[in-house]
């Protein structure tokens, strides 16, 4: 597996994939919706009842996450062979309500674990499923098409099983650390 130190930063050319423009616009308004809420347990619960499938803003995420894919500007930078990829949207900004926009792509009919990390201010995952019967670990246990959100502090594997899909994750100012390790323990409020 790549080094994530390895991995440059480069945010996707809006300008050249319009259809990009299109999936910062809509996580955008989204942003605008959700900005003061905590990752966490609650927010993941709150996201799948109030913008799960069939929801306009996750549907439409959905559909331009996946055409990104198509279009060779979704998780295009290979960490694990073409069965873990990765790519930055866009990085945090005032515009962006200081989220940074991130996707992974993930394959594995068995349980298959990326690059463990953690959390500093949480992080919200966008399931956007491109076989049906795929499904990403959050600390919730296992999510199909839907939501996960782990709160401050949390850190874990990525993790796919039964199919592909895409993590659309958000970080809060962009916070991510490959610092923790599997035997650490989690925030006492899990």
């Amino acid at each position: 597996m790549q080094n994530v130190n390895d991995v440059p930063p480069i945010e996707v050319d809006l300008k050249a994939h319009p259809t990009a423009q299109k999936l910062v616009d809509t996580c955008r308004e989204f942003f605008s919706e959700v900005e003061d809420l905590t990752p966490g347990h609650d927010l993941e619960n709150y996201l799948n009842k109030n913008y799960g499938p069939g929801n306009n803003l996750y549907e439409g995420m959905c559909s331009l996450t996946r055409q990104g894919l198509s279009e060779g500007w979704v998780a295009n930078i290979e960490l694990d062979g073409k069965r873990y990829r990765r790519s930055k949207i866009l990085l945090p900004s005032d515009e962006n309500r200081y989220f940074s926009i991130t996707t992974v792509f993930m394959e594995s009919s068995d349980e298959y674990s990326g690059q463990y990390h953690s959390h500093p201010y949480g992080e919200i995952n966008c399931v956007v499923q491109l076989d049906k019967t795929a499904e990403l670990k959050g600390m919730q246990g296992w999510q199909g098409a839907g939501w996960t959100s782990p709160g401050p502090g949390t850190h874990h594997y990525p993790q796919v099983r039964k199919g592909a899909l895409i993590a659309l994750f958000f970080l809060p100012a962009g916070r991510i650390s490959y610092k923790k390790s599997p035997g650490d323990p989690q925030p006492p409020y899990l």
